[in-house]
């Protein structure tokens, strides 16, 4: 007998049953197992209401990121967008270290510079308390 229930980090079809104020209830056609995707797993833009992005009987593709001790499947869809986001953010990362290093490096020279001149202009200057 073949073992068809779905393990964390599956990519799974799946039909939207019900629709929550927290997320939605979704059939995984493959095991006959009942997974939630939770609002918050939904996209990676603020969702204020599941309908926005769901509909019922819609089929969407999700990821398996939890199964608890009671067997209840927990699912994202914003998960699968990971691997795009990753290569984007890899690009980005070494775009930001080069504006930071560039930043450091002006920002290094403006406080030395400012140093240099307000240590300059109080030396030029001496306070001389008065007798009274």
């Amino acid at each position: 007998m073949e073992d068809k229930s779905v393990h964390v980090g599956d990519v799974v079809d799946c039909r939207v049953e019900q629709i929550m104020p927290y997320g939605a209830f979704v059939r995984i056609p493959s095991s006959g197992q009942r997974g939630m995707i939770h609002i918050s797993e939904l996209s990676f833009n603020f969702v204020k209401n599941v309908e926005d992005v769901l509909s019922l009987q819609q089929e969407v593709k999700a990821r398996v990121i939890k199964i608890d001790d009671k067997g209840r499947v927990d699912l994202s869809i914003k998960k699968l967008e990971e691997h795009r986001f990753a290569a984007v953010s890899r690009e980005d990362k070494d775009n930001f270290e080069r504006k930071m290093a560039s930043f450091l490096k002006l920002s290094e020279a403006k406080i030395a510079d400012m140093n240099g001149k307000s240590s300059s202009a109080k030396s030029g200057r001496r306070w001389v308390r008065k007798k009274p």
